[in-house]
Formats: C-alpha cells, sequence, structure tokens
C-alpha cells in the first residue's frame, strides 16, 4: 500500500531559534523595533495597493504581475522577520536587516510565483472563503472577551493564544535563559498558519491553505513514500 505525505503549502515559513538568547532584551525590543514599525506602516499601504492593482490584473489577464508579487512578498517577508525578533515569536536577538529581498537572518518566507492565476477567486477569497480560516486565526491570534467586564463601561479583554505562548517563553527566558523548544515549534506552527492565509487572501496562491499546524523552524518538503 503506497502512503502519500502531507504536501507541502507554496508559502515557506522559516524561522530558526538562536542558541543563546538575552534574558533580558525581550523586555526592550518593542522600543528598538520602532524604525521597523513605521517602515511597515508604509510597506503595508503599499502591500494594500499591489494587492487591488493585481486583483484587477488577475480578473483581467489572468496573471500575477510579477513585479507587484515580488513587492508583496518582501513586504510579508520584513513583517515575519520584524514580528520573528519580537513579540510573534521572540525567536532571535539578531536585529532584522531593512530589506524587501532576501538577507542572512534567522528568519525568511518565500512564496512560489503562480504562472496562472484564476480568474474569479479574487472576487471571492477575501470575504468568502477564507471565512473559516479567519475564525481559527482570531481565536489563536486575537484577545478574547473579559466576561467580569464585558457589562462594563470599559469593557476588557484577555490575551490571545500566541501571545500567551510568547509570555510564557519570555517568563521562561528571564528566569532560566531557555527557550523551551516544544513551545517555539508550536509558536512557529500558529505563525505559519498565519501568513498562509495572509498570502492566500493577498491573491499570492490560488491553493486553500490546510487546516493544519505545521510545527517546527522549517518545513517539510514535500515527498512521496512507497
Amino acid at each position: 500500500m503506497n502512503a502519500v505525505d502531507k504536501p507541502r503549502y507554496p508559502v515557506a515559513l522559516r524561522g530558526d531559534l538562536d542558541g543563546s538568547l538575552s534574558r533580558w532584551r525581550w523586555l526592550v525590543k518593542w522600543l528598538l523595533a520602532i524604525p521597523h514599525y513605521l517602515v511597515l506602516i508604509v510597506l503595508w499601504i503599499g502591500f494594500v495597493a499591489a494587492t487591488l492593482a493585481a486583483g484587477i490584473a488577475i480578473v483581467c489577464t489572468g496573471r500575477y504581475p510579477r513585479s507587484l508579487f515580488d513587492f508583496n512578498v518582501g513586504v510579508l517577508r520584513w513583517n515575519w522577520r520584524v514580528q520573528f525578533y519580537t513579540y510573534a515569536a521572540l525567536g532571535t536577538d539578531r536585529y532584522p536587516p531593512f530589506t524587501l529581498g532576501p538577507a542572512d537572518y534567522p528568519a525568511d518566507l518565500q512564496v512560489e510565483y503562480p504562472e496562472r492565476s484564476s480568474r474569479w477567486q479574487p472576487l471571492v477569497k477575501w470575504w468568502l472563503l477564507a471565512i473559516p480560516h479567519y475564525l481559527v486565526i482570531a481565536a489563536m491570534t486575537t484577545a478574547g472577551p473579559n466576561l467580569e467586564t464585558s457589562q462594563s463601561s470599559t469593557g476588557g479583554g484577555t490575551i490571545g493564544l500566541l501571545g500567551v505562548l510568547v509570555l510564557i517563553a519570555a517568563v521562561t527566558l528571564l528566569s532560566t535563559g531557555r527557550y523551551p523548544r516544544p513551545l517555539f515549534d508550536f509558536v512557529m506552527g500558529v505563525n505559519r498558519w498565519l501568513y498562509r492565509v495572509i498570502a492566500y487572501v493577498a491573491l499570492m496562491r490560488d491553493e486553500y491553505p490546510p487546516f493544519r499546524l505545521d510545527q517546527g523552524p522549517r518545513e517539510e518538503p514535500a515527498t512521496t513514500t512507497g
């Protein structure tokens, strides 16, 4: 009987955990990353504009303009590096580079360019087809309601699952100087799921993202075994 391994999704997220993380630096990374945050505000505006232009081009021609595709991949790559450095993973103390392109850095993102794209999917991907993934991502990354304060004038909330995991990692780092590897692998799985969905709703791939938490720093290549 033949067995086929799980196929590799064409959005590859990599994050290699540093072996010697500082115990305290995560306390100030929000400050150190401010220059990147300012640049990313501008880049994300460009990302939205490029995605809208690409959507029109796909509907008309069935192709995602390569220049727009490369720019959007660069924005996602830049964003992921900053998140890996800061509070989506805390996986490295190396300062992220200011570049859209590949670089010698512990975190990277690659998206395979589609030679052809569905002309009709841009009309329904982001608001209809991706709804199940939106629900999963909301459960993993956003704060939920605080029932004790939901009736108050100020409201309240709790930290999302990803935030809880990274907070546990931060406290563990502070007290022991070590990042628990199973925890890091799970954090990477959550981030990998998130970026697959972003690439999908940004029209970069037509393949529907799998409902699968692929953990670990790197994804296994697609293989077929007998």
